[in-house]
């Protein structure tokens, strides 16, 4: 075992070696121990309301298709066709009747069996009825989609979510909310450096000045679970954004985030696209009037603040992978105090590195 993969308490701890974000041999490394063994935040039930609506995600490398069938039931198919490995669908989309290959026009049910094919009369033992999408495992939780690869090595669910429901309560529920908008950021680092940097507000003072105008500082603090952690912060801002409440950000193991806020609930997913970049997915939902529409005027600042802070974000997370890459750094002290978020992340992956490597 690699001596910086033991075990460290918090209050000497040190973060990871830079190769654990720069080695080429860590994609396959991260998507293996992790990804695949982790439930993966897909989408809002406000997303797939009907019969027929479905939204495709990428699991770390894998295409999923996530869809509402006609029994009411949303399941997760590899979007990946069984004939010639065309895409299922490309985009997301509302109401369909069937799942159609976009390459050869492979025609699948809303539960992922092949229905027909087009011109395979000739071709023998061939039966439609014997050819279905890959599935896998699903949990709705406050009406959240997740989906995980393995499921029988991914977290026991009610464990992964253990004391969310009891902290939000009956008038927090995240059911409620709709009005989805979406908005993707390509990040040239690791998707690891990225949620380090969620996982902490001691930045915030020095690279958020507009947030750190919001939140109470000094009562920033961190709690931690299993497999997931909360940073709670008091909440103070002017009405036409936020108003008065508090901000909870958790991060779900490993790279998905609940920021929970006064009338609102953003999302993040955090998709490797290689050792030295990432995509973020930034989801957000509002609560809606009587007519099932979001305040516009509220939303649009709440766009365009979020938005802001997404490219103060990316630009640092940029800055730190270049720092790591440059053959310089020597893991450094974590701040026992403001980095106990971070510290809980590094022992998750040092564990997951460490079976990984007896496996």
């Amino acid at each position: 075992m690699h001596e910086d993969l033991a075990p460290q308490p918090h209050q000497t701890a040190t973060a990871l070696p830079a190769h654990y974000y720069t080695d080429a041999a860590m994609a396959a490394v991260d998507r293996r121990a992790i990804l695949d063994r982790s439930w993966q935040l897909l989408a809002h039930v406000s997303q797939l309301r009907e019969t027929g609506d479905h939204i495709v995600a990428d699991l770390g490398g894998l295409p999923v298709i996530a869809v509402r069938g006609a029994d009411g039931a949303i399941r997760v198919f590899h979007n990946v066709c069984r004939h010639r490995a065309g895409p299922i669908a490309q985009c997301d989309g509302l109401r369909a009747k069937s799942l159609r290959c976009r390459y050869h026009g492979w025609n699948y049910g809303l539960d992922g069996v092949l229905k027909s094919a087009p011109e395979m009369k000739d071709a023998q033992d061939f039966d439609p009825a014997d050819i279905r999408l890959p599935q896998l495992a699903v949990k709705v939780w406050q009406g959240i989609v997740f989906a995980a690869v393995d499921a029988a090595n991914a977290p026991d669910f009610d464990a992964f979510v253990a004391g969310i429901d009891a902290r939000l309560g009956p008038d927090r529920g995240l059911e409620r909310y709709g009005g989805h908008h979406r908005a993707s950021y390509d990040i040239a680092c690791n998707w690891k450096v990225y949620v380090d940097n969620y996982l902490e507000g001691y930045h915030v003072p020095h690279v958020h000045p507009g947030l750190n105008r919001l939140l109470d500082y000094r009562s920033y603090r961190t709690e931690l679970e299993r497999w997931h952690s909360l940073q709670w912060s008091p909440l103070e801002s002017d009405a036409s954004l936020y108003g008065n409440g508090d901000a909870l950000y958790y991060w779900l193991w490993p790279n998905a985030m609940l920021n929970i806020l006064p009338g609102r609930l953003q999302t993040n997913r955090v998709i490797p696209l290689g050792v030295d970049r990432c995509r973020v997915l930034f989801d957000s939902y509002y609560a809606l009037d009587e007519a099932g529409e979001p305040d516009p005027a509220k939303r649009t600042a709440d766009l365009d603040f979020s938005d802001e802070v997404q490219h103060e974000d990316l630009g640092i997370c940029e800055d730190v992978q270049r720092g790591f890459a440059s053959g310089s750094y020597v893991p450094g002290r974590l701040n026992p105090l403001r980095e106990t978020g971070v510290h809980h992340f590094h022992e998750l992956l040092r564990a997951a590195y460490r079976a990984d490597a007896t496996a």
